[in-house]
C-alpha cells in the first residue's frame, strides 16, 4: 500500500504519483476539444492509452457516424422531462469538452443529445431509470446529459446490457445546492465493448455521488471527470468491478479542483478471477493554485482470486497550493487473507463458503453506500454468480 498526505508543498506545482506515471507530466496539459481531428488515432503507446487494448477498439476512433442505436427504456418520476438537443445546443450549455478521440467522435456523431431535466427544488421519491440494451455488434454513439436544478434532490440509475460496441458521452450538470446520485451499471455480454466519458460538473454547495458498477463486457473503459463551478461543492466517486477471464475493465478518474473550499472522496474496489482477467484503475487529482481549502482523498483496492489475473492501480496527486485542508491517496492489490480464511474454516465453514464471505465483506463497505436497495441486492447476487462460475 502507498499512502501520502502532503502538507504545504513548496512553491510551484507538486506532483506525487504511481511510479509508472510520466515524470512531471501535468494532468492539466491533456487535450480537450470538440474536434475529432484534434486527437490522433491512439496506438497504445500514449500515456493515457498504454493500459488499454486499443487493437480491439479500432471502430471507436473513426470520424464517421454509424446510425446505429441501442434499445432505450426509461422510467421518469413526476416532474422529470426528457427531450432532445442538437449538438450545438448541448455545447451552449457550457459542458466540458471531450478528452480523447473516442469521446469526441461520440459527441460529434451521436445525431442528438438526450436531455433529462430535473426541475429546481424537486425532491424525487423514486429514481430516474434508463436501461440501454444492445442487440447487435454495431458501433453506437450515445449522448446523454442529466441536468439537475438548484436545490433539487435526485437519483439516476443507468443500466447497460446486451451486445454492442458502445461509445458514450454522459454529462451531469448539478445545480447550486443540489444533491445528485448517479449510478451507472455495466452488465454487458462478454462480446461487447464500451468506451465512455462521464463529465460531472458540481455547482456551488452541491453534492454529487457518481457510482460505477462494472460486471460485464469484453473491454470496458470509463473516464469520469469532475469539475467545480463554485466553492463548497462535494464529489464522491465510488466504484465496484469484477473481472473474469478475458475481460479488461478500466476505470479512470480526473478530479479537477479549481474552485476553493471543495472536497472529493474516491473509493473503488475490484476483484479478479480467472486467467487473463485484467483491471486498470487510474486516479488523477489536480489541486490548482486557486483551490485553497481543498480536502481530497482517493483509495483503490484490488483482490486477486486466481493465478494469471492482473490489476494495475495508479493514483496521481498534483498540488499547486499549500493552503489545503488535506490530500492523500492509497492503493493496494493482494490475494486472500489466509488468516481470515483460517478463522472461518476453523469454525466449520467450508472453504468455498469462506471465500464467498471474504469477498462479500471486501465489497460490502462500498456497496452499502450506493443507496438504491434493489441495485445493491442485484450487485451482490451477480458477485455470488461470478464466484460460483470460477472466472470462466
Amino acid at each position: 500500500m502507498s499512502l501520502l498526505t502532503p502538507q504545504r508543498p513548496s512553491e510551484g506545482a507538486h506532483t506525487h504519483s504511481g511510479a509508472t506515471m510520466v515524470p512531471d507530466a501535468s494532468r492539466a496539459e491533456r487535450t480537450a476539444s470538440f474536434e475529432v481531428a484534434d486527437f490522433p488515432v491512439p496506438h497504445g503507446r500514449e500515456e493515457e492509452w498504454r493500459f488499454t487494448p486499443v487493437d480491439r477498439l479500432g471502430a471507436f476512433f473513426r470520424d464517421e457516424p454509424t446510425g446505429a442505436c441501442l434499445q432505450w427504456e426509461e422510467s421518469l418520476p413526476e416532474g422529470v422531462t426528457l427531450s432532445t438537443l442538437s449538438v450545438p445546443q448541448w455545447r451552449d450549455l457550457g459542458v466540458p469538452a471531450p478528452q480523447d478521440r473516442a469521446a469526441a467522435a461520440a459527441a460529434a456523431h451521436s445525431g442528438g443529445v438526450a436531455l433529462v431535466d430535473v426541475p429546481a427544488e424537486a425532491e424525487l421519491a423514486e429514481p430516474v431509470r434508463i436501461r440501454l440494451t444492445g442487440t447487435e455488434q454495431d458501433l453506437v454513439h450515445g449522448h446523454l446529459t442529466v441536468r439537475v436544478g438548484r436545490f433539487a434532490r435526485a437519483t439516476v440509475v443507468i443500466e447497460h446490457a446486451g451486445v454492442a460496441d458502445y461509445s458514450e458521452v454522459l454529462t451531469v450538470l448539478a445545480g447550486d445546492g443540489s444533491h445528485v446520485t448517479l449510478v451507472t451499471v455495466q452488465e454487458w455480454d462478454d462480446a461487447s465493448h464500451h468506451l465512455g466519458q462521464h463529465d460531472v460538473v458540481v455547482g456551488r454547495d452541491a453534492t454529487v455521488r457518481h457510482i460505477a458498477v462494472t460486471l460485464g463486457g469484453g473491454v470496458v473503459r470509463l473516464n469520469t471527470n469532475t469539475s467545480y463551478t463554485g466553492p463548497g461543492g462535494s464529489f464522491e466517486g465510488l466504484g465496484v468491478y469484477f473481472a473474469d477471464a478475458g475481460q479488461h475493465l478500466e476505470h479512470r478518474l480526473f478530479v479537477d479542483h479549481e474552485a476553493p473550499h471543495c472536497r472529493s472522496n474516491v473509493e473503488y474496489k475490484g476483484a479478479l478471477q480467472g486467467e487473463t482477467a485484467r483491471t486498470v484503475w487510474v486516479g488523477d487529482v489536480l489541486i490548482r493554485a486557486s483551490a485553497e481549502g481543498t480536502d481530497t482523498y482517493e483509495l483503490n483496492r484490488n483482490l486477486i482470486l486466481s493465478d494469471g489475473a492482473r490489476a494495475d492501480s495508479v493514483p496521481n496527486l498534483e498540488i499547486e497550493t499549500g493552503e489545503i485542508e488535506g490530500a492523500g491517496h492509497a492503493s493496494a492489490t493482494g490475494r486472500f487473507d489466509d488468516e481470515q480464511l483460517f478463522y472461518l474454516q476453523a469454525r466449520g465453514i467450508p472453504e468455498d463458503e469462506a471465500r464467498r464471505l471474504v469477498v462479500r465483506g471486501f465489497f460490502a463497505g462500498v456497496v452499502a453506500r450506493i443507496g438504491v436497495p434493489e441495485v445493491q441486492e442485484h450487485l451482490m447476487a451477480v458477485i455470488e454468480r461470478e464466484l460460483a462460475g470460477g472466472g470462466e
